[in-house]
């Protein structure tokens, strides 16, 4: 495993690496992600897994709506496949709360916890702050499942500040910690840092789980160098690539000079940056469709940035006030 320090999630005593592994992309195709991502064997699925752990990577990130259970599937028999017991492993995924109520939560947590097969769900988060419920009573559904020993701690995705506290209130009332608020964050996307969600996380010892850390691939200057390759992806993607590509050029431009002295991609710089900078309240999942990007995503764990470097990139990136 990797030699990089775990961290605790949030006020919990699970420990995760700074790194984790989204596998959106394991949706394969099927339900609202047919568009965005191509269909995947459960071959390559495994091998992403292995690489994965074998990489240092302690845990993953799933959800209800990639693929309605399939990407969770996958998730359990990749793991299954590697050999990974279930008390080795962290598993987070995700309840999808829109026209639904908080009543939901119980009802669908057996599904839940069909596709993964036997393997804990240790981190089980609110998706999105819409439902017909209010995040109180999403709370005592949650703290209803980690009483009823279905879950080990509870987690929220897209949050405001405000329903964050709303949320570790409620939780709090009932004897747990809110461990986690899973939200957009990366170098091209600093918005945490001024709408007071990253302000209350630390104040609350909320870890922030940073989704689209690599903002779709924009951060692995792989478009920037190959444009080309723009028109090979989904179109879903590509409209929002293609607006970006030239404002990140001298962001990436940095990255490139910098990612020499640590042996290390462009990529590995970026999430390097997202995990250190703000000491132990970021850790990052990013994706992998291919075997490379898991291994990838894995030696970011090796080395850590300068304070000189990271305050470079700070201020190249930082938004205006």
């Amino acid at each position: 495993m990797s030699n990089m320090q775990r961290r605790s999630l949030g006020q919990t005593n699970i420990e995760i690496t700074p790194i984790g592994l989204g596998v959106m992309q394991f949706a394969g195709g099927k339900g609202i992600f047919r568009f965005a991502f191509p269909p995947m064997t459960q071959a390559a699925m495994n091998a992403i897994v292995q690489t994965a752990w074998e990489g240092g990577i302690n845990w993953f990130d799933t959800a209800e709506t990639y693929g309605k259970g399939w990407s969770e599937q996958g998730l359990a028999r990749g793991l299954q496949a590697a050999g990974i017991d279930d008390g080795e492993v962290v598993v987070a995924t995700k309840w999808w709360p829109v026209l639904r109520t908080a009543g939901n939560i119980r009802r669908t947590i057996a599904d839940r916890q069909h596709f993964l097969a036997g393997y804990t769900i240790d981190l089980y988060q609110v998706h999105q702050p819409f439902s017909f419920s209010s995040p109180e009573a999403e709370m005592n559904a949650m703290a209803d499942l980690v009483d009823a020993g279905k879950i080990r701690s509870v987690g929220v995705s897209n949050f405001s500040a405000r329903q964050m506290r709303r949320a570790q209130r409620a939780l709090a009332g009932r004897g747990y910690p809110l461990a986690s608020n899973q939200v957009h964050y990366n170098l091209l996307h600093r918005g945490i840092e001024r709408n007071g969600i990253l302000d209350t996380a630390k104040e609350l010892g909320i870890t922030i789980i940073a989704w689209s850390p690599l903002s779709s691939g924009l951060l692995t200057g792989k478009f920037h160098q190959t444009p080309e390759l723009l028109a090979r992806t989904p179109r879903g993607r590509r409209l929002n690539l293609r607006r970006q590509i030239e404002r990140s050029r001298p962001l990436i431009d940095l990255l490139t000079e910098i990612a020499p002295a640590y042996d290390a991609t462009i990529a590995q710089v970026a999430l390097n940056w997202l995990v250190h900078f703000h000491g132990d309240v970021v850790v990052a999942i990013p994706g992998a469709s291919k075997v490379q990007h898991a291994a990838e995503a894995a030696a970011t764990m090796r080395f850590q940035l300068s304070a000189a470097d990271m305050q470079r990139i700070d201020e190249a990136t930082r938004p205006p006030m």
